[in-house]
């Protein structure tokens, strides 16, 4: 049954391809975002799209007059774990102070689902491998700190507002549609910045951490491809779910930083240097996920996320886009 959906953030990486699903399965999308992070070519033809911030209420209110809308996808987040260190104040303004202006607005006009993107950095650095969502949520970034604290609004708001929510706590979304690729400014995921090198853009990959306790010593991540990631919000729509919930989104298998290098060389065939660089502060060793309970709750299961078919994709979308989006 077709929807009306309102997605924030659907200029962005993971939004767009959020949208490209929402829109292909017949879905009334519209796009809300400030394209202070986004771009406005990725935003699929099918979709409207308004330009506004999640904290500016006359906008929202404008917006919410015009449509009647069954739920909400909210990806508008600021999310460079560096960058909320160094200016830990614009992280808090945008994805806790704002995104609450924006529960306050959904709520008020009666839409009654929300889908949140979350992060597996609420975890911090956790005591079990792999880790589930019942691990202790103890963030040791303000990147993190804001999405555990958008975590904690939603379930205020189920309490008194009647808005049923799960928040879906990503690992490393990864990869790409035909359509849509991963393009930011600066650039700091490990697979586009490694797929630069195959192109010649870059010199080398940068190995940040090689004496881990890892089977090669470098810091081992969750891949889980990006169609995944977008059809797993699609079925959070469509779950029968009460209150506040939230799920991990990975494969529950791990790969280091060198094994996703060696994965690039053979699906590119190009020479790909690396460089070992010092740890960067509060990266943990290892982030993989336990995704069971994501299944028993949302039927969801990551379906093209082996490592090389995820390169594969980006590596038709960069040697494509070369540049990313046009401006």
């Amino acid at each position: 049954m077709a929807s009306r959906i309102l997605v924030t953030g659907g200029a962005g990486y993971i939004g767009s391809v959020v949208v490209e699903q929402l829109v292909s399965r017949g879905h009334a999308v519209v796009v809300l975002d400030d394209l202070s992070r986004g771009h406005r070519a990725a935003v699929d033809p099918g979709a409207q799209f308004v330009q506004g911030g999640v904290g500016d209420r006359r906008v929202l209110d404008g917006v919410l007059a015009r449509h009647s809308f069954d739920a909400l996808v909210h990806l508008a987040a600021y999310a460079l774990v560096a960058e909320s260190v160094a200016h830990p104040e614009m992280y808090f303004a945008n994805n806790v102070a704002a995104g609450r202006v924006l529960l306050d607005a959904v709520a008020a006009a009666g839409v009654g689902r929300v889908v949140f993107s979350s992060s597996c950095a609420v975890y911090g650095h956790p005591p079990v491998i792999p880790i589930p969502e019942s691990a202790p949520r103890a963030p040791v970034n303000p990147y993190g700190q804001t999405k555990l604290e958008f975590e904690h609004l939603l379930a205020e708001y189920a309490g008194r507002s009647r808005v049923s929510s799960i928040s879906l706590r990503y690992f490393n979304a990864a990869g790409a549609t035909a359509r849509h690729g991963e393009h930011h400014l600066p650039e700091t995921h490990l697979i586009p910045n490694v797929l630069q090198v195959a192109l010649g853009r870059r010199p080398a990959v940068e190995v940040y951490g090689t004496d881990y306790r890892t089977p090669d010593g470098t810091a081992v991540r969750d891949y889980v491809h990006i169609a995944d990631i977008a059809a797993a919000h699609v079925q959070a729509l469509e779950a029968d779910i009460t209150g506040a919930e939230a799920v991990n989104l990975g494969t529950g298998a791990g790969h280091s930083v060198l094994a996703v290098t060696e994965a690039a060389r053979r699906v590119t065939g190009r020479s790909i240097p690396t460089v070992a660089c010092p740890r960067r502060p509060g990266d943990p060793a290892t982030l993989v996920a336990a995704p069971g309970r994501t299944e028993q709750l949302l039927g969801w299961r990551p379906r093209r996320s082996g490592l090389e078919e995820i390169i594969a994709s980006a590596w038709a979308w960069h040697r494509t886009h070369p540049s990313g989006y046009p401006n």
